[in-house]
């Protein structure tokens, strides 16, 4: 950590690696902490706090590649069940539990379901179009379109008499319905005990949040699926954190779920178009005929 960053080269560099390795990390996470670096470097030589030497020096790193190196390999992600998902959801906030269903039925991003406005919902046709203000694809110039059927527009109802800046889906909404839930399953008479909303901190150190992040989404779904499926009584450590990884589920999955089904059902063409994952030229040249297709399967499948 002392060491001065002109004289950080790339046997220091595939040293930290090594070690991200030894630690235990994948491949993947591996190369993406030392592009990182790399460009820590770079952003450091075109702001002249360092000479460009330096940057170069460690450009000649290349990434590990699969099976030439000690570094493990991360698993595929799979589609989620939806029995799994269904025994998860009673132990979901209300406000996390709709999301979870929204993402199911449209296929968008974990990011992109946090990020619900009011504002970015066309509602003027029969097939709402959701368009997010942001989106991993918009640095190549390309606009994310999102179709919403009626079942997923029964469920954003809920949540659109709000500014339309606003985002539907907040942590704090989600606590307040926590509070009354906890108020009206109380068990001890309210003439007995503390009387409710006294023993609530005025200013605590972490305040709920105007949008979920795709980290708090996920960390949310995660203590759900230990609720719902509890660990033997008696293991911990180490085979404890294997239990729960091996019980739990990750919103990213949820996105393969309705690939894979839409693919099933309507083709891979059509995959593609209500995912996104077409190129930016093929989107330009396409769009109409596009728009088109996804609103017709999204009628179909809700």
């Amino acid at each position: 950590g002392k060491k001065p960053c002109a004289e950080f080269g790339p046997l220091a560099l595939k040293t930290v690696r090594h070690q991200m390795v030894v630690n235990g990390k994948a491949r993947s996470y591996a190369n993406s902490q030392t592009a990182r670096v790399k460009r820590m470097f770079k952003w450091a030589s075109s702001e002249q706090l360092l000479p460009i030497t330096v940057f170069q020096s460690l450009s000649t790193v290349s990434g590990l590649q699969r099976g030439k190196s000690e570094a493990r390999e991360t698993a595929p992600i799979m589609p989620v069940a939806d029995a799994l998902v269904e025994s998860t959801l009673p132990h979901l906030g209300s406000v996390v539990a709709d999301m979870v269903r929204l993402q199911r039925i449209t296929g968008m991003r974990p990011a992109e379901v946090c990020i619900v406005r009011p504002a970015d919902i066309d509602r003027s046709a029969k097939v709402w179009v959701y368009r997010p203000e942001s989106h991993k694809t918009e640095h190549h110039g390309r606009q994310q379109t999102v179709f919403i059927g009626p079942k997923g527009q029964e469920i954003l109802l809920r949540y659109l008499a709000r500014d339309a800046q606003t985002y539907c889906f907040q942590p704090r909404d989600s606590e307040e319905k926590r509070q009354a839930e906890r108020a009206a399953n109380r068990k001890t008479p309210k003439s007995c005990g503390n009387v409710p909303g006294t023993n609530i901190v005025e200013n605590p150190k972490r305040q709920p949040g105007e949008a979920y992040s795709p980290n708090s989404y996920r960390r949310a779904i995660h203590r759900a699926c230990d609720k719902a499926f509890p660990a033997p009584e008696g293991i911990e450590g180490k085979a404890l954190a294997e239990w729960q990884s091996s019980h739990r589920w990750c919103p990213h999955q949820l996105r393969h779920s309705a690939a894979t089904e839409i693919r099933s059902k309507f083709g891979l063409e059509e995959a593609q178009i209500l995912l996104g994952h077409a190129s930016a030229d093929i989107s330009q040249v396409y769009a109409e005929r596009d728009l088109a297709k996804g609103l017709q399967v999204a009628k179909l499948i809700g």
